[in-house]
């Protein structure tokens, strides 16, 4: 069983060694990502307001944006209020239903940046490469069978390693090189595999999710053209705004989604004080209806079910951020595992298949019979005359 388990380990972390050596490495550095958007854009993302400056209304940046592109409609906006991050317009062209994202100042209204692509700024870029592959519903499918095997791989290694206690801090360096790398391998495997094991399955979730959601909801999709806001426009996003915040106690909205699809309603999500590190800042959420912006439905999620909080975990598992600086390092450092202990695998693997095959070629050599050569013709044999 053991035997079985472990060339079954070994296949696997070979069919899925490329994308996952990418993902792993994309993931590490995606950890940093908004330290790394303000880096490289810091003309679009600080704002750097005075401690007394106040928000502008919703309905003003709005107003803000489609005057300065009235080629788009605002599908969800993301709210920041720490004077020192703007916010994110994600608008969808006429006639197109194409994405993009402008950056906007909320305390003066000042747009910071010209419309691009969701995918065009550095970071964006590397995570839809950490999540589609640049395959698009392909690539989020094969994500999701990497996730998959990337469970098998750190489980099976905990079973197959199960007594990881014996020496479990011994690293042989004097050893043949086919050691050491064993000994390598199966410290850093048994340290990773928490973390390895809470990103497989919250990538994983998040990968099937996207899957049925395109299948479902987009494998007909005869939605319009978006040419003009799907909600009453003579309602007061800020108004909405406010009512949000008396709907569920001490709720700081983050998040805006208007209705960019038929059906859709006018959501507000956002983030409320606990005692759980994990829950995200998208947590709780209040929606109202689009035409009448009456309330509609609130969702707190200090009052949630347990499988609910369980997903909303996900988000600040899968990124490390729960615990600040100190876990994302963590996570950033034990995200890139996969490589060293791809490397060192790949090694092994090679090592065992070259002693196989040669102890395999010897006992050939031992079990060839030996011809006899003699001088002396047999009687069967024609002599010369």
């Amino acid at each position: 069983m053991r035997k079985t388990l472990h060339k079954w380990h070994a296949y696997s972390a070979l069919i899925a060694l490329i994308p996952l050596l990418l993902i792993s490495l994309t993931g590490s550095i995606l950890v940093f990502k908004s330290e790394i958007d303000s880096l490289l854009m810091p003309e679009k993302l600080q704002v750097n307001a005075a401690n007394t400056a106040e928000r502008l209304p919703l309905d003003t940046l709005i107003r803000s944006v489609k005057s300065a592109h009235p080629n788009f409609e605002v599908g969800t906006w993301e709210l920041f209020d720490d004077k020192q991050r703007s916010d994110a317009a994600y608008i969808i062209q006429h006639k197109s239903n194409d994405w993009f994202k402008v950056y906007v100042n909320q305390y003066t209204g000042d747009p910071l940046s010209t419309p691009v692509g969701l995918h065009s700024d550095f970071t964006d870029w590397l995570l839809d490469l950490h999540f589609t592959l640049l395959l698009h519903d392909a690539g989020v499918a094969v994500g999701f069978v990497v996730s998959c095997i990337l469970l098998f791989l750190a489980v099976s290694g905990l079973i197959i390693y199960r007594k990881f206690w014996h020496r479990f801090f011994t690293l042989r360096w004097q050893s043949a090189k086919r050691i050491l790398f064993s000994d390598m391998h199966k410290m850093l495997g048994i340290i990773a595999s928490p973390i390895l094991l809470i990103l497989a399955i919250t990538g994983g979730y998040w990968n099937i999710t996207e899957l049925i959601h395109e299948f479902t909801e987009h494998a007909h999709d005869d939605t319009p053209s978006q040419v003009a806001p799907r909600y009453n426009e003579q309602l007061s996003i800020q108004r909405l705004h406010d009512k949000a915040k008396t709907r569920i106690n001490d709720f700081t909205p983050t998040y805006l989604v208007l209705p960019y699809e038929d059906g859709m309603q006018i959501t507000f999500f956002g983030d409320v004080p606990t005692n759980n590190p994990l829950n995200s800042e998208y947590a709780s959420t209040v929606t109202f209806d689009s035409q009448t912006g009456e309330w509609v439905h609130q969702q707190d999620v200090r009052n949630n079910t347990t499988s609910a909080v369980i997903i909303d975990s996900f988000r600040k598992l899968h990124f490390g951020d729960f615990a600040g600086l100190l876990s994302k390092v963590v996570w950033s450092i034990l995200g890139l595992s996969p490589l060293l202990l791809g490397f060192t695998g790949g090694y092994l693997f090679y090592k065992t298949r070259k002693m196989k095959t040669q102890s395999k070629r010897n006992r050939q050599q031992r079990q060839r019979p030996k011809t006899i050569m003699t001088s002396r013709p047999s009687w069967g044999q024609h002599t010369r005359s």
